[in-house]
């Protein structure tokens, strides 16, 4: 760490802060979903499935605030960024927890997603303006572990803040945590990006960068996959306590369960950095993929039959663990085979990679989820047809680069 860093926090101090900044990412979708319901009655009665913008507005707003952040920190310095978009997220938080009206309450939601944007790209940046090589890597790496642990706590502490002060609460609590996050780099962390290696912000640039990011094969078939492995994802989350509550009637202990599931996905990370550089990224995300078509048929299957609720509800929730876990064999892979062929362009290129495959992500996964009809049907099956392309596409990949010179 830079020795202006240094001064201040501690090694321990520091991974603290930016896992916290990691965190408000899931944080404010996640705790989100023991609400939908009590949203959908007071905001949405006649369409409860509408309730589901409240998670897509977010991740909308989120993958477009990437477009801008990255660069922007890259002009204007990383704490400004962060602080500016922690502000903006806070001020939304009000509004949201202010309004009596869904469409009041997404738009909050959309600028909410903005100004997390900040936080999330700005903070990888000050890791990688701080640290260099294993020693990055490390410190990234135990940032993530406290990160893959706030999905599992989330639903949790929104169903504990629902019952304490009602759904609108939780937009208060979002609040809170964003004012810490300034507080505490304000005044703990100085600006790690010194001003003489700061780049204008050029609008041409950038889309000099999405040009090249579009012309290349490889980049652009791993934008698409990772598209619809976030689109699987995003179908999920939204639709996934509709599922346990209306479907399988355990709403009360959704938390639990999905806290459960969490905690085992998070394993997938572990296993793929134990097998990524002897088997290879494009075979893993492929035979990943491969498998979830076999496992997702099975579970429309299930959802179809006339099995007994509770065994139906097993495999449900074996289905929905190795959907997360497929998360971590997949995503990381996918970015970095993206990543390496505009190495030169790293920083732009990461911020257009996360700003296209999350909006895209979120706009193919809005319309799935109002599909939901009381059964596991339009999930499962919405699950499949993504999955199947993105196999597909996977296996276009790999005819594409036989043919590439070496």
């Amino acid at each position: 760490m830079s020795q202006s860093a240094a001064g201040r926090m501690s090694k321990a101090e520091f991974i603290a802060l930016i896992a916290m900044m990691f965190s408000s990412i899931a944080f404010s979708i996640d705790s989100m979903l023991p609400a939908l319901p009590e949203i959908g009655a007071e905001l949405s009665p006649d369409d409860l499935n509408q309730a589901q913008f409240i998670i897509t507005a977010f991740v909308v707003g989120m993958g477009l605030g990437t477009f801008f952040t990255g660069p922007l920190s890259d002009a204007f310095g990383r704490k400004p960024v962060i602080l500016a978009g922690a502000g903006l997220y806070i001020a939304s938080c009000i509004v949201a927890w202010l309004s009596r009206s869904l469409e009041i309450t997404l738009l909050a939601r959309l600028v909410m997603g903005l100004g997390a944007a900040g936080p999330r790209v700005a903070a990888l940046a000050v890791v990688r303006d701080l640290y260099s090589g294993r020693e990055m890597a490390k410190m990234i790496s135990i940032a993530m572990v406290i990160f893959t642990l706030v999905p599992a706590i989330a639903p949790l502490m929104g169903a504990g803040i629902i019952a304490l002060a009602g759904w609108r609460a939780i937009f208060l609590a979002f609040a809170c945590f964003a004012a810490i996050i300034i507080l505490w780099m304000g005044l703990r962390l100085p600006e790690s990006l010194a001003p003489e290696r700061r780049m204008p912000f050029r609008t041409g640039k950038i889309m000099e960068a999405v040009r090249e990011l579009w012309a290349h094969p490889t980049v652009r078939m791993s934008i698409f996959v990772q598209t619809l492995c976030y689109g699987i994802l995003f179908v999920m989350i939204l639709m996934v306590q509709p599922v346990y509550e209306q479907v399988y009637g355990r709403g009360d202990s959704f938390p639990f369960w999905f806290g459960a599931v969490a905690v085992i996905a998070g394993s997938s990370s572990i296993l793929n950095a134990a097998i990524v550089v002897r088997v290879g990224m494009r075979r893993i995300v492929t035979w990943t993929l491969a498998t979830q078509v076999v496992l997702s048929t099975a579970m429309l299957l299930i959802g179809t039959s006339e099995l007994p609720l509770d065994v139906q509800f097993g495999g449900f929730v074996i289905w929905q663990t190795t959907i997360f876990f497929m998360a971590g064999l997949t995503m990381g892979n996918l970015n970095a085979m993206a990543m390496e062929p505009v190495g030169h362009i790293a920083g732009t290129a990461a911020s257009l990679i996360g700003a296209v495959s999350t909006v895209m992500a979120a706009v193919i996964a809005a319309p799935v989820g109002l599909m939901f009809d009381g059964t596991v049907v339009p999930l499962a099956g919405g699950t499949l047809v993504m999955l199947a392309v993105a196999w597909l596409l996977m296996l276009h990949l790999a005819r594409l680069e036989a043919r590439l010179p070496a």
